[in-house]
């Protein structure tokens, strides 16, 4: 089968591209290609299903745009294709006079990012959440809860009815770049098949670097997978929260912390935390693959990471096999909850692209050849940001394909 251009990766990211491609381009052929039998089902099916305000994104950076202008076009667009969510808004709760100076240097972050926000003291927290103790907290009414799994699946089937293909079920097991294009093999339902791109876009989240390897593209990151492990709430507790329920996060530490979160179902769930994975797509409680762990532990920026972290490495490993432990790390601003309220609930692997030197990415990462474009990071807000992303990764595509004076 032959295509202008092939997408690699039926997640969020990748559909929502997909669908402004074909918009853009209508009498061209394009393609998503995804080994599993429906969207969503990694990074954007495993999240908390937040639509995010923005609000710890460094001002100027690709995170801080997308997320400002995603939250409007998402919303607009479940509007439009009549899924539903909803706006709750989020309050993150400092609980100590460190956190309240931490607050106060993250309300400022709201207000360069032009988030509209407000400072709540200790009174005005308990009236918002009787159940949530702290010493003060900010409120951002602009943040929402949906499931993006309705809303990947919507903008699969907007991208079908352009006349775009879908192929499901068709794993990637080789790439080939000439001067023409991308010969694209995959495994179909145990045959395997050979598919032909002029362009081809990869957007495949925890493959990400073995995406880029199979066409040779030298870069100096790695994904390392991180497991983040959520508790649902009995059901007793599904009106515990009036909002999002979040922690003030220590900026010297790379993930947000455990926080509370209605969900679109009506539930609430606690987590996610964050501890190493050792299984990309590794969703159970003990999940092993030698071929992921062989990848990491040969790459020098694991050890690093591991090294410069390894004192919250160990608690949140700790804490993440001794539930009275993950338990106090919501006790601190919600202390009514008991063990007996945390129910088992799927947990989330993190794409995490780490440089050689150990450093995290936590803004998007690109790499290019001259018939393809990779999306090698894309880390929280994505979802949320996936529509000015999918605008971008286009407007780059064009600019790929425009012929250099």
């Amino acid at each position: 089968m032959k295509f202008d251009y092939v997408i690699i990766g039926g997640g969020i990211v990748g559909v929502s591209t997909a669908w402004q491609l074909q918009q853009r381009f209508p009498q061209k052929r394009i393609a998503i290609v995804e080994k599993e039998s429906q969207f969503a089902c990694h990074q954007t099916g495993h999240n908390s299903g937040v639509i995010h305000a923005g609000v710890y994104y460094q001002p100027g950076s690709l995170k801080a745009k997308f997320c400002k202008e995603g939250v409007q076009a998402t919303i607009e667009f479940c509007k439009d294709n009549d899924i539903h969510y909803e706006q709750c808004g989020k309050l993150l709760v400092a609980t100590n006079a460190l956190e309240q100076e931490r607050m106060l240097a993250l309300f400022e972050r709201c207000t360069e990012n032009g988030i509209d926000a407000q400072l709540l003291d200790q009174t005005q927290l308990k009236q918002r959440e009787p159940n949530i103790t702290g010493v003060g907290g900010i409120f951002v009414k602009q943040t929402g809860i949906v499931n993006y799994q309705q809303v990947t699946t919507k903008m699969a089937e907007k991208f079908q009815q352009l006349g775009g293909t879908i192929l499901l079920n068709h794993e990637v097991i080789g790439l080939v770049e000439d001067a023409n294009g991308v010969t694209i093999q995959v495994s179909h339902n145990g045959e395997n098949l050979v598919l032909e791109s002029d362009f081809l876009v990869a957007c495949s989240g925890l493959m990400a670097d073995r995406t880029t390897k199979m066409l040779g593209i030298k870069t100096d990151f790695q994904i390392i997978p991180f497991r983040g492990e959520y508790y649902r709430l009995s059901p007793q507790h599904n009106h515990i929260v009036n909002h999002l329920i979040y922690p003030i996060p220590d900026p010297d530490l790379p993930f947000l912390g455990v926080h509370l979160t209605r969900m679109i179902d009506g539930s609430v769930t606690v987590g996610p935390n964050a501890v190493q994975g050792w299984k990309r797509e590794g969703y159970g409680r003990i999940n092993i693959s030698l071929k992921d762990i062989l990848d990491m532990i040969r790459f020098k920026g694991f050890w690093r990471v591991l090294n410069n972290n390894l004192k919250v490495g160990l608690v949140e490993t700790f804490n993440s096999w001794w539930k009275p432990g993950y338990l106090k790390t919501v006790q601190k601003y919600c202390p009514s909850l008991k063990l007996r309220d945390l129910q088992p609930y799927p947990a989330g692997i993190r794409a995490q692209a780490v440089m050689k030197d150990g450093s995290m990415v936590h803004d998007f990462l690109f790499a290019q050849s001259p018939r393809s474009l990779h999306v090698c990071n894309a880390p929280s807000p994505a979802a949320t940001s996936a529509l000015p992303i999918g605008a971008y990764i286009c407007e780059k595509i064009s600019q790929a394909q425009t012929p250099q004076p």
